[in-house]
């Protein structure tokens, strides 16, 4: 059996690197919880999409971290601040649209994915935008990658940039089959007939969280360098 050598590309243990992105993509926070109110309110597609948007911030984050700019956010309390405030009004503002949104009319299944009438849709553009200002938005992803894929770099590697694109690449990579994971499930979950009946009960909790989430990027405090 042939053993790949990755230490030649700067990289440290990738199986456990691999690993570890798998158990960290799988823990809920606000990209997961933007991928299943999409897929329960619009179906599997909608939380595809919306698992795609979230996919481009993560890549957004990634090279703005590689090119130094996320290195800016850890040390720079100011840029931390803008981003944070921005961030934190984004998930706040979709938070309250939830928590203000009306109940469908009617009981009846509204499409093929299992909306119910009355319920306005929105675009798969919509969601896929709202995916991906849900992720880039938030500073506190810049500041993850920057603490987290260096433990995986060799420290003399003189390709280390590389290394930190390549990491940051699978690791966003190992993201897309959970969250299309999440977005399976909660669209099977929604052709049950009682969430299909406490719909609007669901996009009140799930308003309740982002307004949560958004209150808790507020009050972070900027991380120390």
């Amino acid at each position: 059996m042939i053993a790949l050598d990755f230490t030649s590309l700067g990289i440290l243990h990738l199986p456990l690197f691999l690993l570890a992105g798998l158990l960290l993509n799988l823990t809920p926070g606000p990209d997961v919880l933007y991928i299943a109110s999409s897929a329960l309110r619009q179906g599997a597609r909608a939380g595809v999409v919306a698992g795609l948007g979230i996919t481009t911030g993560c890549f957004v984050h990634v090279s703005a971290a590689a090119l130094g700019l996320g290195a800016l956010l850890a040390t720079s309390a100011t840029a931390f601040t803008v981003l944070k405030w921005v961030g934190a009004a984004y998930l706040c503002w979709t938070g309250v649209k939830l928590l203000l949104s009306r109940a469908p009319q009617g009981s009846g299944l509204g499409d093929e994915f299992g909306m119910a009438r009355g319920q306005a849709r929105v675009s798969l553009r919509a969601v896929y935008a709202g995916g991906f200002l849900t992720n880039a938005l938030n500073p506190k992803v810049a500041i993850f990658f920057l603490a987290f894929l260096p433990q995986f770099i060799v420290p003399e590697s003189s390709h280390k940039t590389l290394a930190f694109l390549l990491l940051g690449c699978l690791f966003t990579l190992v993201s897309i089959p959970v969250n299309f994971g999440w977005a399976l499930a909660a669209a099977w979950l929604a052709r049950r007939a009682w969430v299909r009946t406490s719909i609007h009960w669901i996009d009140r909790v799930a308003g309740a969280m982002f307004l949560g989430f958004g209150l808790r990027l507020a009050l972070s405090d900027r991380p120390i360098p």
